[in-house]
């Protein structure tokens, strides 16, 4: 993550690493086909979050609001899905919105990989996230203990990540074999 330049006493660092997957019944080069048109599919299985495309790859994303102890956020996220390469699709925090710290309080680096593993006649799309989020908290939260604060931080971003991933892999999930034409396999539970 790029150091922001804010007093580094007043941030607080949360980081997370998820890992999941998703089903697809259809040979891995359907799956690429869809997947590498982004722009057709991104915005629509990422509402309600409100999304803007931002250049030819990127998008900006409003989360929905969270909180915890009273302090409460709508985060936000520019993410730029790079094409792939061998089967494998990436997606990066835009680095300009490293900086977001100075302006909006707090800055997220998302690093994600997505990698289309044959099963069959169907695809899995594994994915894995690495997620650090500094974050500038009020005052009156350096009253209460460390320890709470800390796993209080990170319960609420496994929360979020959670929530988000489910519903975007969902919706993505049901976009593809809709626009194929093929029946959509049950929605399962998060892995985390």
């Amino acid at each position: 993550m790029v150091e922001p330049r804010v007093d580094k006493e007043k941030l607080r660092r949360y980081v997370s690493n998820f890992a999941d997957v998703m089903e697809m019944r259809a040979p891995a080069a359907a799956v690429a086909s869809y997947l590498d048109v982004h722009q057709g599919w991104f915005v629509r299985c990422a509402a309600p979050m409100q999304v803007e495309p931002v250049g030819q790859n990127g998008y900006h994303l409003i989360l929905g609001k969270f909180g915890n102890f009273g302090f409460e956020l709508e985060p936000s996220i520019d993410l730029e899905l790079l094409p792939q390469a061998e089967g494998i699709y990436r997606i990066e925090t835009i680095p300009a919105s490293l900086l977001a710290v100075e302006k909006d309080g707090y800055a997220v680096d998302f690093q994600a990989s997505l990698q289309l593993v044959p099963e069959g006649e169907y695809t899995l799309v594994e994915w894995e996230l690495d997620l650090e989020v500094a974050i500038r908290l009020p005052a009156f939260i350096d009253l209460l203990p460390d320890g709470l604060v800390q796993s209080s931080g990170d319960h609420l971003l496994r929360q979020i990540v959670r929530q988000v991933s489910r519903r975007l892999t969902w919706k993505v999930q049901e976009d593809f074999h809709s626009q194929a034409g093929l029946v959509c396999p049950p929605q399962k539970t998060a892995l985390f």
